[in-house]
């Protein structure tokens, strides 16, 4: 399964309003995948979601307060430092993406997408410059009322701006007007999914033309099929990312893919969960195979991420407070506990 480059830092984002140190930087021991913390910046309020520049040299946040703001930092020393002001964008951003020379944040209450450019430096423009409102809800009385943006992303060919809604039950393939990244994000097409399912992340695979979307409202996976060409994406199918019924709540929160596009792994937070499920990929990609949980190290595993080098698996356990890694079996794709850091709060994990 090792097909990726060796990581050498991560970076963790966390919820200071939860006691989180901010923004994590970390050392990554090339041989075991451990993590060393080096240093934490506090710059930003609740910094829960982070994207890395493609050169490495600037990190990007989402500030997840009611006011909702974007934040840029260098990352040349331990600790990363805040280049310049936090940008407004809409309400409790949860997620973001580098997008055509922008910045995107998905806002959770809001139910919105903010593109916020990029300055030449890398650093974040002064304002927003366009945002897309979502419209509609959905079946579940207290948690689709209204649009709830969950994440966005850019889908591999670079084309395409893709957004999820848990409110409305849909995916929405986005681009700016006209091909120009200075135009405004428009909403090409809107995908339906089950009503009541609550998709909040997507995952493209690795070839490019399929993509799983993990539900949080009803423990799931949808299996789509992608169009990268035209942007359209097709729902196949749908399966349990849960061996058995949980006895209490259990809500799906990240969708990872090998590198090598052999395996699949799902984080599920709750009473009744707080595991990792294992779903082995055929050829095509459009059957995965539950075959395994394992628990998550922690509680309450609000991200998963696998390294460049497809290795090992990281959980970022939020009410436990603490960052576990997994050495995952290159045959079978199971992972194993292997160690964990303290990170009040934790709530995502990347590599630079």
């Amino acid at each position: 399964m090792v097909v990726g480059r060796q990581a050498e830092r991560a970076y963790i984002g966390s919820f200071s309003k939860a006691g989180g140190p901010g923004v994590v930087t970390a050392a990554v021991a090339p041989d075991t995948g451990a993590l060393t913390v080096l240093g934490a910046t506090d710059a930003v309020a609740d910094p829960s979601y982070l994207a890395l520049a493609p050169s490495g040299d600037m990190l990007y946040a989402v500030s997840e307060t009611p006011d909702g703001a974007l934040a840029a930092f260098r990352t040349a020393g331990d600790t990363a430092e805040l280049a310049g002001s936090p940008v407004p964008v809409g309400s409790a951003p949860t997620h973001l993406a580098l997008y055509d020379g922008h910045v995107l944040a998905a806002n959770y209450r809001s139910g919105s997408v903010t593109a916020v450019p990029l300055s030449a430096d890398g650093t974040l423009a002064a304002a927003a410059a366009s945002e897309l409102r979502h419209t509609g809800s959905g079946p579940h009385p207290q948690r689709q009322q209204s649009p709830h943006a969950h994440q966005v992303l850019a889908d591999p060919s670079g084309r395409w701006a893709v957004s999820v809604d848990l409110g409305t039950d849909s995916v929405r393939v986005c681009a700016f007007e006209g091909g120009e990244p200075g135009g405004e994000l428009t909403l090409r097409r809107e995908v339906a999914l089950r009503p009541g399912s609550g998709p909040r992340h997507l995952v493209f695979h690795p070839r490019g033309d399929r993509a799983y979307v993990l539900n949080e409202l009803s423990p799931t996976l949808t299996v789509c099929a992608w169009d990268a060409a035209d942007g359209v994406l097709e729902p196949l199918g749908e399966l349990p990312v849960l061996t058995e019924t949980p006895e209490g709540d259990a809500y799906p929160s990240e969708v990872v893919v090998a590198p090598d596009g052999r395996f699949l792994w799902t984080a599920t937070r709750g009473a009744g969960a707080d595991v990792i499920s294992v779903l082995a990929l055929d050829e095509a990609g459009d059957a995965p195979r539950l075959t395994a949980t394992v628990p998550c190290g922690g509680r309450w595993p609000r991200d998963l991420a696998i390294d460049p080098a497809g290795r090992h698996l990281y959980a970022a356990n939020e009410h436990s407070g603490d960052v576990t890694w997994f050495d995952i079996d290159q045959e079978t794709g199971v992972p194993s506990r292997a160690g964990s850091i303290e990170v009040p709060a934790a709530s995502c994990v990347i590599f630079g």
